[in-house]
């Protein structure tokens, strides 16, 4: 018997824009609050800023504004103009504690 990891079958953004909902192929509904995907985006960009002593420590009423399906991970736009972040699946799962 061979065990099979997790991984993201679906996903949508709550109504308030403050979480992405994921559902697992193990059937697990996660939430991942908007605030901890923008604080961690691994984009150049915000890695240069976190290098840099520029990042944020906290993004206060951030909203998900859009989801782009890559397939192997998410790519998600936020309410500060911010759509350089690529979430793979494996990272999104992390981020929901599993």
């Amino acid at each position: 018997m061979t065990l099979m990891a997790p991984t993201v079958a679906d996903y949508e953004v709550s109504a308030d824009l403050a979480s992405l909902l994921v559902r697992t192929t193990q059937d697990d509904a996660l939430s991942v609050p908007a605030e901890k995907l923008r604080l961690s985006c691994k984009c150049a960009h915000c890695t240069r800023a976190r290098f840099d002593g520029r990042f944020p420590q906290a993004f206060p009423a951030i909203a998900i504004t859009e989801i782009g399906d890559l397939g192997y991970g998410l790519n998600i736009a936020f309410s500060d103009g911010h759509n350089r972040g690529i979430y793979p699946k494996s990272y999104l799962l992390s981020l929901a504690g599993r």
